[in-house]
């Protein structure tokens, strides 16, 4: 018998936005949450909205606007990523929602976050790490900072950030009956996530210049090199015995396993490093690093990673579902969450789908598209 996923019954209202709210939303419905998206009416769907039903709603429509409250008040968690009172505008702000149904928790997902000078204005991923000083430090020393994507703030610093503070307060809501806000911001997250790195600068081993400390290419047991076929090979040998393996998986002479802790010596085993991996490709350098902790592993592709042995042994990525390019991952242990129906789901919610105005699957965009400007707050 499968036993049920870990958020089976929980019911999670999403108005869908941009990035790191769309993620929450996947990983909450990947959990087993009950969740359906509201968008308006012929919004093209973003990414990461496809393993739950996806309502087109025109709130300025009687029946749109009575069927939302009658969601909101069924709702365990409602998830909004719109500009700060772009919700209260439009009569779904966080007073009268929790007047009609006070164990709600309602988050809000922003860049910026509710409050402070910068709360209304636009913003991306780049922006709220630059801001938190993050991205400095994703530089070579004496280069231009080179963004990681959108995966630290939107993701790491949005979407999983809102994620853990919705299951906080659902959590808690079992002690006390009662829902709650979270003004959950990109901000926030990715100054929470720097934790380290600021104790590391409290304690006089963290310099602020960007590329000459220890987790940020400044030591050269710790970096990406070029192989000989042109691709990279990602090199993390920070303790000794790791470095001692790595040396001898390298051909380096084992003196350097103390003399790497001098920083005066770091260009010379940095040229050293770099000759010695220059001399075989990358495959090559992977099969050698078998079955050794020399904290060595190969730089692979997106399509690449997918067909590695310990992905493919762990069930990390399975074929995405019919119609979605790409891959989907899972929960270790556990199958794939089945496609959820929009019947299904609504009459969960006793919805009837006829009561639904402007229902559509929509088609499948995974390209991102500039929402209108007043509500989105990315």
């Amino acid at each position: 018998m499968t036993a049920d996923p870990p958020l089976a019954g929980l019911r999670v209202l999403e108005f869908l936005g941009l990035g790191p709210g769309p993620f929450a939303g996947m990983m909450l419905a990947d959990l087993g949450a009950d969740v359906v998206a509201i968008a308006r009416p012929g919004t093209p769907r973003p990414a990461l909205a496809e393993n739950r039903p996806v309502l087109e709603v025109d709130l300025k429509d009687e029946r749109g606007a009575e069927l939302v409250q009658r969601l909101t008040d069924q709702a365990d968690v409602l998830v909004e990523g719109f500009r700060p009172g772009v919700m209260e505008r439009a009569g779904l702000g966080p007073a009268p929602l929790l007047a009609r149904n006070p164990g709600l928790v309602y988050a809000r997902m922003t860049g910026w976050g509710q409050t402070g000078p910068l709360a209304a204005r636009a913003g991306h991923d780049i922006n709220y790490i630059a801001l938190t000083g993050a991205l400095h430090h994703a530089a070579r020393r004496g280069t231009a900072p080179a963004p990681p994507a959108n995966l630290l703030g939107d993701f790491g610093a949005g979407g999983l950030y809102l994620v853990a503070s919705v299951l906080a307060a659902v959590h808690e809501r079992h002690r006390t009956g009662r829902g709650q806000v979270i003004d959950a911001a990109v901000v926030d997250g990715t100054t929470y996530l720097t934790s380290m790195l600021h104790e590391y600068r409290s304690r006089g081993t963290w310099s602020d210049e960007a590329g000459t400390n220890r987790l940020d290419t400044g030591a050269p047991y710790y970096d990406v090199y070029e192989c000989a076929d042109g691709q990279y090979v990602a090199i993390g040998a920070l303790e000794d015995k790791f470095f001692t393996e790595l040396a001898e998986l390298l051909g380096l002479d084992r003196t350097w396993t103390e003399r790497r802790h001098d920083t005066e010596s770091w260009p010379e085993l940095r040229r050293l490093t770099a000759q010695a991996v220059r001399q075989r490709t990358r495959d090559e350098w992977a099969r050698a690093a078998e079955g050794t902790d020399a904290c060595l592993t190969p730089v692979l592709s997106l399509g690449e990673a997918a067909g590695h042995g310990h992905m493919r042994a762990r069930d990390i990525l399975i074929p995405a579902p019919p119609g979605q390019d790409g891959w989907r991952p899972r929960l270790t242990g556990r199958p794939a969450p089945a496609s959820a129906g929009t019947d299904d789901t609504l009459r969960r919610w006793g919805v009837e789908r006829a009561a639904v105005p402007h229902t559509s699957p929509g088609p499948d965009h995974h390209e991102r598209h500039e929402q209108h400007k007043e509500g989105s707050s990315r």
